[in-house]
């Protein structure tokens, strides 16, 4: 199976007719996944390869007769041409093992995984003519492994209760970095009411674009996060600088070189909004079947985070406000306990106040009723002794009702006093002046 020069890849060449062995190789991987080439001479001109070459190294590329070095002039600065060089010198075969290539330039660069044989071939005579390269592509392989390791490594962000920032910034340049061609992550986070979506994690796009979209409203026709926040459904748009949807972030997208934005949207268990993820390209592009998956596998994974993210949040809130109703309840129970102390001490200074009054009065009862006024000072008095005035001390004093009232406002603290200790009520309930003048008042 050979392709030359304007001719079909599968197109034999005139020059390995005649040459069971190399019409074998040709049968074996004509048709095969490994990657096959024979190269000619000291320049390693590429005689025949299979499709599965020319799909590795761009179908762009498929043609032979020329050196490999001018095929693919990429391999000279990564050391394989040199490695071809020394098989062709010395005969001895060289294997490589998920060896690290960067296939192509520019826009078609693309970086691949190979395990693969450079054996001699030689004539009758045992000289080494030219090489075979056999191999198989592991890229698909060697990315599923790091994706693994990655996503193993973001589950366990995510189990520890690693910042939501962190585990979205993270998740993010791992997609970027796993993605053969050049890819730009974005994941925005639903408002509660999923009426609009906030920044949540962007590393490699522009600050201002961020800012700028930090906010948008989830709608029909808002780009493709909004759209497909409100879709719920995963929005394609292959070619920004023409589809509608970005009519108004049109002049957005294009200072921040972006040409392309898949979005898938980011749901909870019970299908509520929780978010978008977004894959940016900087040229138009549709997207493959391991693209699509990719997307579904992260925009799970976010999900998993938001959501763990959101019960840590509302767990915290609620110990928050548990805390707040049992300081709260401390600072009552205090309160209660300070008015308690203070109601006893009140009623213990009440009770021993009743005590002194009750000494008072029988320290008082035995004291014979004067005739005269007692309150009349040096001077005394002799108007007839009516009323009975004590204090909390326990003294008491028999007066008229002029020196009684005087003492009354000069001492504070001084009250109206008899045997039961009727005190104000006795004296408002007393009998007219006439009476109270014409009768004795009993001893207290």
């Amino acid at each position: 199976m050979t392709a030359a020069s304007g001719r079909h890849p599968l197109a034999v060449e005139s020059a390995v007719a005649g040459h069971p062995a190399q019409e074998d190789l040709q049968v074996l991987f004509g048709q095969s996944i490994a990657v096959f080439a024979s190269l000619a001479g000291p320049a390693h001109v590429v005689e025949t390869a299979n499709p599965a070459f020319f799909a590795a190294i761009g179908e762009h590329r498929t043609r032979t007769g020329v050196p490999l070095a001018e095929l693919m002039p990429e391999l000279t600065g990564q050391g394989f041409i040199a490695l071809l060089d020394e098989v062709y010198r010395t005969g001895e075969p060289h294997t490589g093992r998920d060896v690290r290539v960067v296939l192509d330039t520019g826009p078609h660069a693309r970086e691949a995984f190979f395990d693969f044989t450079y054996e001699a071939r030689r004539d009758g005579e045992g000289n080494v003519v030219g090489i075979r390269v056999i191999g198989v592509e592991t890229t698909q392989v060697k990315h599923a492994q790091r994706l693994m390791t990655e996503h193993r490594a973001l589950l366990e962000q995510i189990a520890r209760q690693a910042p939501l920032t962190e585990v979205l910034d993270g998740m993010a340049r791992c997609i970027e970095n796993l993605a053969p061609r050049e890819v730009l992550v974005s994941v925005l986070l639903a408002d509660p009411d999923g009426r609009h979506l906030r920044h949540g994690a962007a590393p490699s796009l522009p600050d201002f674009y961020n800012q700028a979209i930090d906010g948008i409203a989830t709608g029909e026709g808002v780009g493709s996060c909004g759209t497909a926040a409100h879709r719920r459904e995963p929005v394609v748009v292959t070619d920004i600088a023409t589809d509608p949807f970005w009519d108004d972030f049109r002049d957005l997208a294009d200072r921040a070189g972006l040409a392309a934005c898949w979005s898938t949207p980011i749901l909870a268990r019970d299908g509520s909004l929780l978010g978008t993820f977004a894959m940016y390209h900087r040229t138009p592009r549709a997207p493959q079947d391991s693209d699509l998956a990719l997307a579904r596998v992260f925009a799970g994974t976010a999900a998993l985070a938001i959501e763990r993210h959101h019960s840590e949040q509302a767990r915290r809130d609620a110990e928050t406000r548990a805390e707040a109703a049992h300081a709260e309840l401390t600072r009552a129970m205090s309160a209660e306990r300070k008015l308690r102390a203070e109601a006893e001490e009140r009623a213990a200074a009440a009770a021993e106040l009743a005590d002194r009054m009750r000494a008072a009065e029988a320290a008082q009862a035995a004291v014979p009723h004067p005739e005269q006024c007692r309150l009349g000072g040096p001077d005394g008095c002799t108007a007839p002794a009516e009323l009975k005035i004590a204090d909390a001390w326990g003294d008491a004093a028999w007066g008229c009702h002029t020196h009684a009232e005087e003492a009354l406002l000069t001492v504070r603290s001084a009250f109206i006093a008899n045997e039961e200790l009727g005190g104000l009520a006795a004296y408002i309930n007393r009998r007219p002046a006439r009476s109270r003048r014409t009768e004795r008042p009993r001893t207290g």
